[in-house]
C-alpha cells in the first residue's frame, strides 16, 4: 500500500498537468504546450491523454522537457511536437497495432518501423522505404548520399533490383528522394561492367583496343566510339559509350568469353613486354606459396586430396612460359602475370657539364755568376730555382747548358775566361695565358629501373713500368715496358626509379676525364678527373643542379737577395718574381624526362635528330662536299 500511493500522487499531478494546459484555448480540442523542465514520462502521459494514443516506453527513456508555446495545438499538431521532442532526446516512436512505442533511436531500425511512406506521416517519424533506381547504379549513390543521412538511420544498395533501403525520419527521406531524382537521369553514355568467365579481361581489352584502332579519315567519329577499361580484380570490362555502339562490343566479348580446348593442366602464355626468364623465377615462388595454402585446407586434410605440383618453364626465344599447375592454383599465376607483364616507361637523361677554366702567368728573373778560381767552383752567384734554368750549366764551354733553356725569352750575358774571372749573367722572361670552355652533354635513354651507361673518350696507354739500360749485360739484352690503358673522355652511369607522381630517383655516376696539359714537369702523362657520384630526386622534365666547384687561386713569389733586392729599380737584378692566378668554375646539371607513350618518344627523337641535320648543313659545301658528305634525311613532320 505503501509503494501504490506514491505512484497514484503521480499520476494525479500529471493528470491536473494535463488539464492546466487546455486553459486559454479558444477550443476545447486545442491545447497550449508549455512544459518548464517537466519530466518526460509525465509529458508521455499527458500527449497521451491529448491524443488518445497508447505508448509503451522503454525503460532508456528519461529525461527533462522544456517547450514554450504561443499559440493552441489541435491533436495532430500535439503529436507532432511530441515526435520532435523525442528525436532532440534521442528516442522514437514505432507503431504496432494497439499501441506506440518509444524507445532510442539507435534500436528503432531494428523495430518494425513504418514501411514506405503517406502523404500523412509526421515529418519526425521514423520510416523506412524503398527508392527504385532507373538509370543508374544504385550502389554508386552510398557513397555519396550517407553523409545525408542521420548517424542511427541505414542506407543500403540491393544491386539485383537497383534498389535502395532507406531507414530515417520521413522529412529527410523525403529531401533524400528529391537529390535522387535530380541524379537519376536517362544517359547515351552510360557505363555497364561485364563479368568475365572464362577469358581473362586484360587480353579481351587488349584485342578489343586493337579491332576499334581509329584510322585517319575517322578521327572525326572519336567522340562516338565505344571505351573499355579492364577491372583484373573482377575480372571484368567497363563498357562506356552509345547504347547502340555498346551492342557490338558485347556480342564480341560474349564470343571471346567462351571456353577453350586445354590439354590437361598445361598453358603456353605468350608475354609481352616482360622477360619470360625473371617472371618464371617469380612465378615459381609464388606457385609454392598458393600449392602450401592448399594443402593446409580444411578440406583437403579431411579428404586427403594432393593439391598437385606446379612447374613453370621460361623459352626465351619466343618470351612465353610454359606453365603446368592444377586447375585451383592457375587462375592465381595467371593473375600475377597480368599485374607483372605491362609495358615499361623509359626516362631520357640528358647531363649537362660546364666548365670555364681560365690559367695565367708571369715569370722574370735574374741570376748571377762570377767564378774566380778557374776550377769550375763558383766564388759569388744568385741563384733563383723559379727562373728554370741553373745557371751553372753555362759555365762548361761545349754548349751542354743551352740545349736546356727552359721556354720564354732567356738572355746570357757575360765573359768566360779560362785564365781569369769569368762571369754570367742570366736574365729570364716569361708570360703565360690558357682560357678553356667545355661544354658536354651526354644523354641517354633507358627503362624504368634499369641502369645503363655511356662512355664517349679514347683509351690512353700509361707508363707503368721500364727497363731499357743496367749494370749487366742481362739487364742490356732484355729492355722492357709496362704499360696500362685508362678511358679518358665523358662517362654517364644512371639508374632511375619512377616513382609515384611522375617523379624519379636516380642513382648518378657522372665523370669527365681529360688529359692535362700542364704536364710538363711530371714523368708522364697527367689526367684531370671530375668526378659526381649521388643519389638524387627530381620531378619530370625538370632541371636538377647536382654539384660543382668554384675554385679561385692566386699565387705570388718572390725570390731576391736580402738588401739588395730590395733597392728600388736596382733591386730587380737580384730578385726573381713569379706570379699565378687559376680560375676554375664547373657545374653539372641533370634532366630526365619520362617517355610514357610513343609520342613522346617521337618528340625527342625528332629533336636530336633535326639538331645533328642542322650542324651537317651548317657545315656542307655543295661545291666541294657534293660527292663525299653524308648528310642526314629529312624526317616527317610530327602530326
Amino acid at each position: 500500500m505503501n509503494k501504490i500511493l506514491p505512484l497514484m500522487i503521480r499520476l494525479l499531478a500529471a493528470s491536473l498537468l494535463g488539464l492546466l494546459l487546455v486553459a486559454g484555448s479558444a477550443r476545447a480540442e486545442e491545447v497550449t504546450l508549455n512544459f518548464s523542465n517537466a519530466d518526460l514520462v509525465a509529458v508521455i502521459n499527458s500527449v497521451s491523454q491529448i491524443t488518445g494514443k497508447n505508448f509503451i516506453i522503454d525503460p532508456r527513456v528519461k529525461g527533462k522537457v522544456t517547450v514554450i508555446s504561443s499559440k493552441p495545438l489541435n491533436e495532430d499538431e500535439v503529436y507532432n511536437v511530441f515526435l520532435s521532442i523525442l528525436q532532440v532526446h534521442g528516442f522514437a516512436t514505432v507503431p504496432t497495432r494497439n499501441a506506440i512505442k518509444i524507445i532510442p533511436d539507435a534500436t528503432a531500425k531494428q523495430n518494425s518501423a513504418p514501411f514506405g511512406s503517406k502523404e500523412g506521416d509526421p515529418d519526425d517519424q521514423l520510416i523506412t522505404r524503398v527508392l527504385k533506381i532507373k538509370h543508374i547504379n544504385s550502389a554508386q549513390l552510398v557513397p555519396i548520399l550517407r553523409p545525408l543521412v542521420a548517424q542511427q538511420g541505414h542506407l543500403a544498395a540491393y544491386a539485383p533490383t537497383n534498389v535502395l533501403i532507406i531507414s530515417d525520419r520521413a522529412s529527410n527521406i523525403k529531401r533524400i528522394d528529391r537529390i535522387i531524382a535530380e541524379m537519376d537521369r536517362k544517359s547515351d553514355a552510360d557505363i555497364e561492367i561485364i563479368k568475365l568467365k572464362h577469358a581473362f579481361a586484360a587480353e579481351v581489352v587488349r584485342l578489343l583496343s586493337s579491332l576499334s584502332t581509329i584510322s585517319p579519315d575517322q578521327k572525326n567519329l572519336a567522340s562516338a566510339q565505344v571505351r573499355f577499361i579492364a577491372d583484373e580484380r573482377t575480372n571484368s570490362i567497363l563498357l562506356s559509350g552509345e547504347k547502340s555502339k555498346r551492342l557490338r562490343y558485347r556480342a564480341i566479348i560474349a564470343d571471346l568469353d567462351s571456353p577453350v580446348e586445354s590439354s590437361g593442366n598445361t598453358h603456353v602464355v605468350y608475354l609481352r613486354y616482360a622477360d619470360a626468364k625473371n617472371i618464371a623465377e617469380i612465378l615459381t615462388k609464388v606457385g609454392q606459396e598458393v600449392i602450401k595454402g592448399e594443402s593446409i585446407n580444411a578440406d583437403n586434410i579431411k579428404s586427403g586430396a594432393n593439391p598437385g605440383t606446379v612447374s613453370i618453364q621460361a623459352d626465351e626465344v619466343s618470351n612465353a612460359l610454359v606453365i603446368t599447375a592444377p586447375a585451383s592454383v592457375y587462375p592465381s599465376l595467371r593473375a600475377v602475370i597480368q599485374q607483372l607483364d605491362i609495358r615499361r616507361a623509359q626516362v631520357h637523361i640528358e647531363a649537362i657539364i660546364a666548365e670555364v677554366l681560365l690559367d695565367t702567368s708571369s715569370e722574370f728573373g735574374v741570376q748571377w755568376l762570377i767564378d774566380g778560381t778557374n776550377d769550375g767552383y763558383a766564388a759569388l752567384s744568385s741563384r733563383f730555382s723559379g727562373t728554370g734554368l741553373p745557371i751553372e750549366g753555362l759555365i762548361p764551354g761545349d754548349n751542354s747548358g743551352l740545349a736546356a733553356i727552359p721556354d720564354g725569352l732567356s738572355l746570357v750575358l757575360g765573359s768566360i775566361d779560362d785564365t781569369g774571372i769569368s762571369f754570367v749573367t742570366l736574365i729570364r722572361a716569361l708570360a703565360g695565358s690558357s682560357e678553356s670552355n667545355i661544354l658536354s652533354t651526354p644523354s641517354l635513354v633507358t627503362l624504368d629501373n634499369e641502369a645503363a651507361e655511356i662512355i664517349v673518350g679514347q683509351n690512353i696507354p700509361i707508363i707503368t713500368g721500364e727497363s731499357t739500360s743496367g749494370t749487366s749485360p742481362i739487364d742490356t739484352a732484355n729492355p722492357f715496358r709496362t704499360i696500362t690503358r685508362q678511358d679518358i673522355g665523358v662517362s654517364l652511369k644512371v639508374k632511375p626509379q619512377i616513382n609515384e607522381g611522375n617523379t624519379i630517383t636516380m642513382t648518378i655516376e657522372q665523370e669527365v676525364s681529360s688529359v692535362s696539359a700542364a704536364a710538363l714537369i711530371a714523368s708522364d702523362i697527367v689526367t684531370n678527373n671530375r668526378l659526381i657520384k649521388t643519389t638524387v630526386q627530381l620531378e619530370d622534365g625538370e632541371l636538377l643542379v647536382l654539384g660543382g666547384l668554384i675554385d679561385d687561386k692566386v699565387v705570388d713569389t718572390v725570390q731576391k737577395v736580402p738588401l739588395l733586392g730590395d733597392i728600388p729599380i736596382l733591386g730587380a737584378l737580384f730578385r726573381s718574381t713569379t706570379k699565378s692566378k687559376v680560375k676554375q668554375t664547373l657545374l653539372v646539371f641533370i634532366r630526365a624526362t619520362i617517355i610514357k607513350d610513343p609520342k613522346i618518344a617521337r618528340t625527342l627523337s625528332h629533336r636530336k635528330y633535326n639538331y645533328m641535320r642542322d650542324i651537317q648543313l651548317s657545315n656542307y659545301d655543295e661545291e666541294k662536299d657534293q660527292d663525299r658528305a653524308v648528310i642526314l634525311e629529312p624526317l616527317e613532320p610530327l602530326e
